[in-house]
């Protein structure tokens, strides 16, 4: 079992940001939410847990409905304008600022990483890096702002006149984050809605809002127009109404399928991007180096103890590389030191919650029952402690496992031997999911190959997936997501295009002949 040394506290001693805290009777720090400029305390408090030993670290306030339109109408009334008529050099001077704040203030949102999070340090500083390298990146966004110029020469219709295609904010974006990338995803999804000039309902993941929190309170000091962002604590079950309110233009989400799909029922005619369930396969053909291919795919298992959406969940392996790779695989993984993410010696720590590593004992045994067998892994070591599991089984019984057919959010994946390329295709394409695929091979052809028929929204070529700051757009197919993020893809998403059609007609301005 794994041993918590010491309770597990949150730590903010910057004063800027530590100032905006209050304490509980009880000793428990007590984080208010940001609502159009206003820090918001009120009188319902609900308990914000460490994933480390499950002890409440925290209390954020659970908002009423009142408090939520209010929030809302304010946003749609006053913030959409404050942020779109705020020139756009000047909010991206607001980002960069906002970048360097983050890194002055970097020990306190890696130790709220660490602690509501269960991220190890490392894994904890590496969030804070891509967070200011996202936000450092925006003029790659900037560019998408920009539109066409249309002459009318093109159509006998539409002589003696021309057009300007512009693209224009959407209004009011609402953001949803989740658990796993809680300050990136907060930055990325802030950063290109409100580039555009649009202002941002922001929706924490309740298991650990406070970098979300803290990072509305490093926009504020940044100089970002503070009627344009509202940050919604508020439980995923009591959004049915914020996401169907009409004054929403567009709605980005993280998160599960399911949610994206009760999000699309309910919201209406709105613009989406969503990257949803993942879960990706591996191939690794026969020329491969079977010591590399492994070394990758591990950590494609194991970082931030599988809580991805682009980790790997499934390795086909050709023949003749297949006995090294998992031998391979096998070592990776022993070296695998998992505990208390505050210990400098742990390489993965804690899920999230109890219910996500008990439905990883679940999948293991239902592998079992179906003829697989453990090859490393498949225990509980504590409430929210497993090893990281690899569970070898024959490619006929693939696709009737609990694992192929959901996505189970913890690192835990399948080695099937396949005969040659084309099985590992057909069964990777199987899966309901199409986020991402990894391909290990020096054979141009065969991976050309895999990059045509695979039906996934990125390959990745020798390397494991990984969607890092978004510097290439990533985003899913089929069960996996609606449209694309990363630098200048996402503004499609959360712009609208207007032309602005000029007639000239008999003002002689053209000749034609």
């Amino acid at each position: 079992m794994i041993e918590v040394k010491g309770k597990v506290k949150v730590e903010v001693k910057s004063p800027e940001l530590s100032s905006i805290l209050k304490t509980g009777p009880d000793g428990t720090p007590l984080f208010p939410t940001f609502i159009n400029g206003q820090w918001y305390m009120g009188d319902n408090w609900q308990d914000v847990k460490s994933p480390i030993d499950l002890s409440v670290i925290a209390k954020v306030p659970r908002l009423p409905g009142n408090v939520t339109e209010q929030a809302i109408e304010t946003t749609y009334r006053e913030g959409r304008w404050a942020i779109r008529d705020m020139p756009g050099q000047r909010r991206l001077d607001a980002f960069h600022r906002a970048a360097d704040l983050l890194d002055k203030f970097r020990e306190d949102f890696v130790n709220v990483l660490v602690s509501n999070a269960g991220k190890t340090t490392s894994a904890a500083n590496g969030e804070v890096n891509s967070a200011i390298e996202r936000l450092r990146r925006l003029d790659f966004d900037v560019e998408g702002v920009h539109g066409d110029y249309v002459p009318g020469d093109w159509s006998f219709d539409a002589l003696e006149s021309e057009a300007i295609v512009k693209r224009e904010p959407i209004g009011v974006v609402l953001a949803i984050v989740p658990f796993n990338y809680p300050l990136f995803d907060t930055v990325n999804k802030i950063a290109y809605s409100a580039i555009a000039g649009n202002a941002v309902l922001i929706k924490p993941a309740s298991a650990d809002p406070l970098p979300t929190i803290l990072f509305a309170r490093v926009l504020e000091l940044a100089g970002f127009p503070v009627k344009a962002l509202a940050v919604l604590t508020i439980p995923g079950r009591d959004m049915g109404k914020v996401v169907s309110d009409r004054r929403i233009g567009a709605i980005s989400l993280t998160g599960s399928t399911e949610t994206g799909i009760e999000v699309i029922r309910e919201a209406g005619i709105k613009q989406f991007v969503m990257e949803l369930g993942g879960g990706d396969p591996a191939i690794v053909l026969n020329d491969a180096d079977p010591k590399w291919a492994a070394q990758r795919i591990a950590i494609g298992i194991y970082s931030y103890a599988g809580q991805r959406c682009d980790a790997v969940k499934f390795i086909f392996a050709e023949p003749n590389v297949y006995d090294q790779l998992k031998a391979s695989l096998i070592e990776e993984l022993s070296k695998v030191k998992v505990g208390d993410p505050r210990s400098p010696d742990t390489t993965m720590g804690p899920l999230i919650d109890e219910a996500t590593a008990d439905e990883v004992i679940k999948a293991a045994q239902d592998a079992v029952s179906k003829g697989g067998r453990i090859l490393y892994g498949g225990r509980k070591l504590g409430p929210t402690y497993i090893e990281p599991t690899l569970i070898e089984i024959d490619k006929s019984k693939v696709k009737d496992l609990y694992l192929y057919n959901k996505e189970v959010f913890a690192a835990i994946a399948v080695l099937v031997k396949v005969n040659d390329l084309d099985e590992a295709i057909e069964l990777s394409n199987g899966r309901r999911y199409g986020l991402d695929a990894a391909i290990f091979s020096n054979d141009v052809s065969r991976i050309r190959k895999a990059a045509r028929l695979l039906e996934v929204g990125a390959v990745y070529v020798n390397d494991y997936p990984r969607h890092g700051i978004g510097y290439y757009p990533f985003g899913g197919r089929k069960d996996s997501g609606i449209g694309r993020e990363g630098l200048g893809y996402t503004l499609e998403y959360v712009t609208a295009y207007k032309a602005i059609v000029y007639n000239y007609r008999g003002k002689g301005v053209w000749r034609y002949s």
